[in-house]
């Protein structure tokens, strides 16, 4: 995963806040990107990383790279966004498998999951803690 350091003061509450941030950040995509922001104990954002994923109907996150990241930015939290190229942000069951492995990964080494966003078309996402998937 690539990324940026330090970053202005940005707090990331509510999955519209990281929906703000991440939304520029998809455009228009052939294929699976995912984005993680990296953000300290008082949920500032500290960090972002970029990276890609699985094929157009699928996805595979990167754990190891996530938390090697995480680790190296001394993140206390996480949010995880990919998009879905045909449009559709309904999360599949590989999402959710994927996102639970992430999740149970993170908080084994402190750190939290906050959110999965999956990003559609037209700045249209769905937030899997918001759908009771988290």
């Amino acid at each position: 995963m690539t990324g940026s350091g330090r970053t202005a003061a940005v707090f990331i509450r509510t999955a519209k806040d990281a929906a703000d941030v991440l939304a520029p950040l998809f455009g228009r995509l052939e294929g699976e990107k995912v984005v993680v922001l990296h953000l300290d104990i008082d949920r500032r954002l500290i960090a972002t990383t970029e990276g890609e994923a699985g094929g157009e109907d699928e996805i595979e996150l990167p754990v190891r790279g996530i938390i090697a990241d995480a680790l190296r930015f001394g993140s206390m939290g996480l949010i995880v966004a990919h998009n879905h190229p045909s449009g559709d942000p309904t999360p599949s069951g590989a999402d959710m498998d994927a996102t639970r492995i992430l999740a149970t990964t993170a908080d084994n080494l402190g750190i939290e999951l906050h959110d999965h966003l999956i990003m559609g078309k037209d700045g249209d996402c769905r937030s899997l803690k918001a759908l009771g998937l988290l």
